[in-house]
């Protein structure tokens, strides 16, 4: 039961060995279906085709004595659609809401379309059951076409097709994340741009509880599941990690594998993860891909090509836009090694992948040529590892002088009880002898407080791969209202201060030596007393965010003032005076008319 009036009527199938013919689902997998009761009475989809029975009887044991007004049918995969047919039979009297192109589907499944008793939804329509006014939202390709999800606005609920789903079924205790990221990727991973949209579209509905087509129903922080479906769709790593994938004919490359794999670990790597591709879940080591910061691809020379299940391993990940990575290589060739070069062609495509200047080339079995190679390989791809801990870090590495420039920080300070941070691009160096840097900030950032109180600060210099999410987390909200660094664990320099474990090239613990009072804003003149360089990466210049970072406000077709800071979009002849905005709380100040 997801309230009193919203009752679960889904199934459980047990039976299952490979859902959609391809994964591995030990557990199972959930099919669900919900319906709503109110004077109207919507039943939203239905199951697969297995189980139409047990669901009709489901159904008939939450209506009583009542008959269904709607089957709302938001995706046409056969796994939920299947008893449209049958539930129309059963309830003659019954009005199918859908899309248009779902229709056209239920003609190609059904050999009917049901034109003499349905109604045609799409984006901002919307239905009234009495109490509960369902509102239906489009996501194409979410992750077939003609998808809809349906908001229901009384109760706050968001029926959210395959969105938020996960492999196994529902009497399974088991963790959400790490078999909803194999089913996103596996199934949804190609249209993280789709998926972008929608949850750009949910960013503006006030939801208390998620309901999915497959997997449990979410009522408890959803900004947990929220935040992962956004870092999943814009392709960015979800953890600091290297994945290795193999393949091995005769055991010389998994050799050169495992020596890596405790190299990377020694130099401080904070996850490890070696795929054997011939004989793991394929579908495990495409998510373990995405899940972590950087892959290194080792395979032998094979037909003059590469091994039919690395090539398999690399075409799932292009096929799902595998970007935002570092890659390295190690190949393997008795007498003429190409595969570092077909992989590397594999991957040309894929946008912002950063190749490892340092690639391992064995000529039948490691020598010492080539363990040098791998130790030279471990210590680049382990840099910033090394830079992060304060027993292998340069902490007088003044280089990272360098990375300033008309670029984006994230100053990290701290007011004796949390942690905070804010975006800024007023770093500037003043005097090299001494060292001097100079921090404005506005005074009215509590940051600006914080500092003056306690006189240090840390200069994290983002690099261009930082996502929207690290300006939403410290640009757009309020350390004295929000715990910023609540869900991780900082790590700290030794000045006690939080630095940035992803995201950037260097950065410098400051102590302010001067504060210059410039009326609205506050420059504090700084030496510094800890350096460290984590990586060569470009530093993010302001040009760089509005251009590359910062989404783009959605304003074709629309009549209204869009914010200059995030790309909100407000629709109305007149902007309020005291508008805020939902999603960076800037006021009208940073609103601009719709021209």
């Amino acid at each position: 039961m997801i309230s009193k009036s919203i009752k679960y009527v889904g199934v459980n199938d047990r039976n299952i060995d490979l859902f959609e013919g391809q994964y591995d689902v030990p557990n199972g997998m959930a099919y669900n279906s919900y319906v709503i009761l109110d004077e109207k009475i919507a039943v939203m989809d239905t199951v697969d085709a297995a189980f139409t029975h047990e669901w009709l009887d489901n159904l008939a044991a939450v209506l009583g004595n009542r008959k269904p007004n709607y089957l709302v049918v938001q995706h046409m995969e056969p796994d939920h659609s299947a008893n449209i047919l049958n539930f129309t039979k059963a309830y003659p009297d019954a009005t199918v809401v859908s899309s248009e192109k779902a229709f056209r589907m239920m003609q190609n499944f059904f050999g009917a379309d049901f034109a003499e008793n349905r109604i045609v939804v799409g984006e901002g329509n919307s239905l009234s059951l009495g109490v509960h006014e369902l509102h239906f939202v489009t996501a194409p390709m979410v992750h077939w076409p003609e998808v809809i999800v349906t908001y229901e606005s009384t109760e706050k609920v968001l029926f959210s097709a395959d969105g938020f789903g996960k492999f196994g079924a529902l009497d399974v205790d088991e963790d959400w994340a790490c078999e909803a990221r194999r089913y996103y990727f596996g199934i949804v991973g190609k249209y993280g741009a789709q998926v972008q949209s929608l949850l750009k579209k949910a960013s503006a509905l006030d939801i208390q509880t998620i309901c999915p087509l497959h997997g449990p129903i979410l009522k408890e922080n959803l900004g947990y599941y929220l935040g992962l479906y956004n870092t999943w769709s814009s392709y960015q790593p979800e953890e600091e990690g290297i994945v290795i994938a193999y393949t091995s004919v005769y055991g010389n490359t998994k050799k050169a594998v495992l020596k890596l794999a405790d190299e990377l670990r020694s130099k401080g790597c904070p996850k490890v993860v070696v795929n054997d591709l011939a004989r793991c879940d394929m579908a495990e080591a495409v998510e373990d891909a995405f899940r972590y910061s950087k892959l290194v691809l080792a395979t032998t020379t094979y037909n003059a090509d590469i091994f039919p299940f690395m090539r398999e391993f690399i075409e799932h990940l292009t096929e799902r836009n595998y970007s935002n990575r570092t890659v390295a290589f190690i190949e393997n060739g008795s007498w003429a090694p190409l595969a570092a070069k077909v992989m590397r062609e594999m991957l040309s495509k894929s946008k912002n992948i950063t190749f490892a200047e340092n690639t391992v080339k064995i000529m039948s079995a490691l020598n010492a040529d080539s363990n040098s190679q791998l130790v030279a390989l471990s210590d680049e791809l382990c840099r910033e590892y090394l830079a992060q801990q304060d027993t292998t870090a340069n902490k007088n590495d003044l280089t990272a002088l360098f990375n300033i420039g008309y670029g984006l920080y994230v100053v990290t300070s701290n007011d004796g009880k949390k942690d905070n941070g804010l975006i800024v691009n007023t770093v500037t160096q003043v005097t090299n002898t001494p060292n001097r840097i100079a921090v404005t900030i506005n005074k009215e950032n509590y940051s600006h407080h914080v500092i003056k109180q306690t006189g240090k600060m840390n200069i994290n210099c983002l690099t261009v791969e930082a996502p929207f999410k690290v300006f939403e987390a410290f640009g757009f909200v309020s350390g004295r209202n929000v715990d910023k660094f609540a869900n991780c664990e900082p790590l700290r320099s030794d000045n006690g201060l939080v630095f940035l474990p992803r995201y950037i090239n260097s950065f410098m613990s400051l102590k302010v030596e001067q504060y210059v009072d410039l009326e609205t804003h506050g420059m504090f003149i700084c030496s510094v007393t800890e350096a460290r360089v984590l990586s060569d990466k470009e530093t993010m210049t302001y040009t760089y965010y509005q251009n590359n970072v910062k989404p783009k406000p959605e304003t074709e077709g629309k009549k209204g003032f869009v914010c200059k800071v995030c790309g909100y979009v407000y629709e109305g002849d007149t902007l309020p005076e005291d508008i805020v905005c939902p999603l960076c709380k800037h006021g009208a100040a940073d609103f601009e008319e719709i021209k």
